[in-house]
């Protein structure tokens, strides 16, 4: 969508006028659903989220100067803190707590693996790889990883140190590389490479 469309579409926003906000949640659907995603576990809870989130930003639209906003990122800021005011609001402490046995055992059998299938992964595989660990170094490797955040903020954001922030974004990184290389086991068996 061109600048010029979008600034008069986020005007008549600004004029509470419904359908214009209406045709600018279905602009952004597509791309913003994606990133609510990979911070829930199915579609209804994303787009849950992804409503909760846009109400924000039809709110947030009165605050901001237009001439000098870039809607997408604006937009995608307010998304992803609503996303992890959500997370903390509903975190479930049981999930926090890592079995270090499970864990250990996991890390034992991860080896380090180069394999250019892994390049090809599909966005939708890497988010199934993601739920497959524990939430919260899931959060983490994504805010690192995939948003750009660094461990500091991602301290202050999930509430937690820099330092488990770094243990999380590690763990994850072992584990995904771990479900890789059952994965890559799993192909090799059913091609019979």
């Amino acid at each position: 969508m061109d600048q010029i469309h979008l600034s008069g579409l986020l005007q008549q926003c600004l004029q509470q006028d419904r359908r214009a906000q209406k045709a600018l949640y279905e602009i952004c659907y597509k791309q913003f659903i994606r990133l609510c995603m990979t911070y829930n576990s199915n579609h209804e809870d994303a787009r849950f989220a992804l409503n909760n989130a846009f109400l924000k930003i039809i709110k947030g639209l009165e605050s901001v100067d237009h001439n000098n906003l870039n809607f997408y990122s604006w937009a995608k800021r307010i998304i992803v803190n609503s996303l992890i005011d959500d997370y903390r609001r509903n975190k479930n402490h049981a999930e926090l707590i890592v079995n270090k046995d499970s864990e250990s055992a996991l890390e034992f059998h991860a080896k380090p693996t180069v394999n250019d299938a892994d390049a090809s992964l599909s966005y939708n595989e890497i988010m199934g790889l993601l739920k497959t660990i524990p939430p919260i170094s899931a959060h983490v490797f994504t805010l690192y990883v995939i948003d750009g955040y660094n461990h500091r903020e991602i301290g202050e954001l999930l509430e937690i140190t820099e330092g488990t922030s770094k243990w999380h974004l590690s763990t994850a990184r072992k584990l995904l590389r771990d479900r890789l290389h059952m994965l890559e086991q799993q192909t090799e068996k059913q091609f019979n490479l």
